[in-house]
């Protein structure tokens, strides 16, 4: 099998591309990299800390690799240069994501990494949001919701798990999988898991986040987001 490196984000996509490469056999996944922020210790995407990335890398049965950027993402290229090194050294030449029908993020990834020795594979890069999530519902995985955008899911739907009758309870605007930002999950059981990743959700706050969109507007976005007890 080819040596690969899968970049985890600890949620419904990144385990269900997981899952599928572990079936199919053709790369040997020798680490989860996942993307931190150097401030809270907690992962850039969905904000899980780091401790239970950890316990969701020991259940699945690889390891787990962490890169530490600044909040301001100012030196995260740089980390990543770093990571993608250490990891050509041990024969590397693939690293996997769990994005869905993204071809701009493709493309993005795809110019960092190619430069860089390295091919960007995308399991369910070809799969529309139904077709993910009916897959993900008969994968028997485990997840939790753990952020919502606050103007298009109230803060009701933090802890719950993601099943059929939640889903069916989005507004009609919600993409089924969150891929423009609804909504992002914690997996923490069934699949790929050999035991349940413990947990718990103490509160729920609000946060909020400034971002320049690509016309040059600036905008902010509330999100709800799940703080957890370790």
């Amino acid at each position: 099998m080819k040596k690969a490196v899968f970049n985890w984000s600890g949620g419904k996509d990144s385990a269900l591309a997981l899952q599928k490469v572990l079936d199919e056999k053709e790369f040997e996944v020798i680490a989860l990299l996942t993307n931190m922020r150097e401030e809270t210790s907690k992962s850039s995407m969905h904000s899980i800390p780091l401790e239970i990335l950890e316990r969701q890398a020991e259940s699945i049965g690889i390891p787990l690799y962490a890169v530490a950027s600044s909040t301001m993402l100012k030196n995260y290229e740089e980390k990543m240069a770093e990571a993608v090194n250490h990891f050509k050294e041990q024969g590397v030449k693939h690293f996997i994501f769990g994005d869905i029908f993204l071809s701009d993020v493709k493309a993005y990834r795809e110019s960092k990494l190619q430069p860089l020795g390295i091919e960007v594979v995308e399991p369910l890069g070809e799969k529309t949001s139904q077709e993910v999530i009916e897959e993900f519902l008969r994968s028997g995985i485990k997840s939790k919701i753990i952020v919502t955008q606050a103007d298009l899911l109230d803060e009701t739907y933090i802890g719950k798990d993601l099943d059929q009758n939640l889903i069916d309870s989005f507004p009609e605007n919600i993409d089924l999988c969150g891929e423009n930002g609804e909504y992002h999950t914690l997996c923490y059981a069934g699949g790929l898991f050999k035991k349940e990743v413990e947990f718990s959700i103490t509160e729920t706050i609000k946060t909020s986040f400034d971002f320049t969109l690509d016309t040059g507007e600036k905008k902010t976005f509330e999100y709800w987001q799940a703080e957890f007890e370790l």
